[in-house]
């Protein structure tokens, strides 16, 4: 595994870029993050060189004890990484797809969609068992019931955006997720994204979130008009390998290979290229 935290002291110095009401923000420490990143299990280690989580969570200034909610959580790859790196003092919070977005997916039944009602209660419950003494953990979904008021130090989109962008003409997903998102933080709150990235040149309906890519201006734009500022754009999870093409969606790479089948040829070619090229922007609530 590659060294851990080959951090920049750039990097660093942008965790005093939080601003809002500290009157010093948290400083990232670096040593309690790479405790953690190495306490994980191998299968997710094993990602690291394409996610690079500590010059991630660095960049976007998550620092022990901060509250931060987390988009689409899932089975808690970050997770499972910000739970013990907040600790007892901070606060994790998932939040998942509103019941009416589920609803936009075409395999979604009426019983898929019934079975994720309880999902919030479900999701912090496993989390809870995680790590032990770690940051408390709750869930909520994008619909905003029950979502803390003005309390998050940040909200984190990682490879959450493009579905909701992908249906933002039938039912404004995307406004409602940058909305709550704003409604959650502090001032001077952070938005951390991290999202695979189309081609500037790509066709607009062909970025629109359905083959799991967006257009870098395209986020920018949407959360500069819902009430943040970029910070700044970093490179650390560039990939110049991911060149996709009119007929490629995200999911073809690693780790999905969708389509790759007993091909052994392009199962080679597609883990030479690796995972997608990721956007990485922080943005901070006006």
């Amino acid at each position: 595994m590659r060294k851990l935290l080959a951090l920049s002291a750039t990097a660093i110095l942008l965790t005093a870029c939080v601003g809002g009401p500290y009157s010093k923000p948290p400083a990232v420490d670096t040593t309690a993050l790479a405790t953690v990143l190495e306490a994980q299990p191998e299968d997710a280690q094993a990602r690291y060189d394409a996610r690079n989580p500590d010059e991630t969570l660095a960049f976007f200034g998550i620092a022990p004890g901060m509250n931060v909610a987390e988009a689409l959580p899932g089975g808690g790859w970050y997770s499972k990484i910000l739970i013990p790196y907040l600790g007892p003092e901070g606060e994790l919070v998932g939040i998942d797809y509103s019941p009416d977005m589920w609803g936009e997916f075409s395999f979604a039944t009426p019983e898929f969609i019934e079975s994720k009602e309880g999902w919030a209660e479900e999701w912090s419950a496993k989390a809870n068992d995680w790590v032990e003494g770690g940051a408390p953990v709750s869930a909520l979904t994008f619909d905003g019931v029950g979502a803390p008021d003005g309390d998050m130090d940040a909200v984190l989109f990682i490879r959450a955006l493009h579905n909701f962008n992908r249906f933002e003409d039938d039912g404004g997903y995307m406004t409602q997720a940058v909305e709550l998102a704003h409604d959650m933080l502090k001032p001077g709150g952070v938005v951390g994204v991290v999202q695979h990235r189309a081609p500037e040149t790509a066709p607009d309906a062909w970025a629109d979130g359905s083959k799991g890519y967006l257009k870098q201006s395209a986020v920018i734009a949407k959360f500069e008009a819902g009430g943040f500022e970029l910070v700044e754009a970093s490179e650390i999870n560039a990939n110049p390998l991911d060149k996709p093409g009119a007929d490629d969606v995200v999911w073809r790479l690693p780790p999905s290979l969708n389509g790759v089948g007993d091909d052994e040829a392009l199962k080679v070619k597609r883990m030479a290229i690796g995972e997608s090229d990721r956007m990485t922007l922080k943005f901070r609530k006006i």
